[in-house]
């Protein structure tokens, strides 16, 4: 990953519950390129992963959604998992969070359930997308155009479908962050 992301500032929205691998690989890969990533969440303290079939590891929470703001971070990434995306979605200040970020151009990358998030936000209508074949119904029902591939981009917007796809998503989302705001989107505020 030739990329770097030196000086890009990349918010990781999740909560008790993503996938495991969806979270720390991608984070990795963040971090080697030279990226600061923020582990935003609902609480304060630790949240905990699934890994494949029971809890798995778990992060620290740099700050709470409610005192993250869009405008300090570059980039936007968010794990999969079935419970995470599920409780982030009913929580009115993560839906707020990724609308707005989402509304100001800036990449967000989204793999498996992740993608839950982004229709409850209201920000997939017309996007080319992928994800959890689960997912697919939800998506196409929101007005996006879902794609059965390992990594999906639209003009900032990366999506893959699971762990298997990590890999891909990884130097499609450093590709994207490095790239910064997509601009040609129609309803971006350029002042976040």
């Amino acid at each position: 990953m030739a990329q770097s992301l030196k000086g890009k500032n990349i918010a990781i929205l999740a909560t008790d519950g993503f996938e495991e691998s969806e979270l720390f690989e991608p984070k990795k890969a963040l971090d080697e390129a030279g990226a600061k990533t923020t582990i935003i969440s609902l609480q304060e303290g630790k949240i905990k992963a699934w890994a494949k079939t029971d809890w798995g590891k778990s992060i620290d929470v740099n700050v709470t959604v409610e005192k993250a703001r869009p405008e300090d971070y570059d980039g936007l990434m968010l794990p999969g998992g079935v419970m995470n995306p599920d409780k982030l979605r009913n929580d009115k200040k993560a839906v707020e969070f990724t609308k707005k970020f989402a509304e100001s151009g800036k990449p967000i990358a989204a793999i498996c359930h992740g993608p839950q998030l982004l229709i409850e936000a209201g920000t997939v209508k017309g996007r080319r997308m992928t994800s959890y074949s689960s997912v697919k119904t939800d998506l196409k029902n929101a007005g996006a155009n879902w794609q059965d591939e390992e990594v999906v981009t639209d003009n900032g917007l990366v999506t893959s479908r699971g762990p298997d796809d990590i890999p891909a998503f990884n130097r499609k989302m450093i590709e994207e962050f490095a790239e910064g705001r997509h601009m040609q989107r129609p309803g971006i505020d350029a002042s976040i």
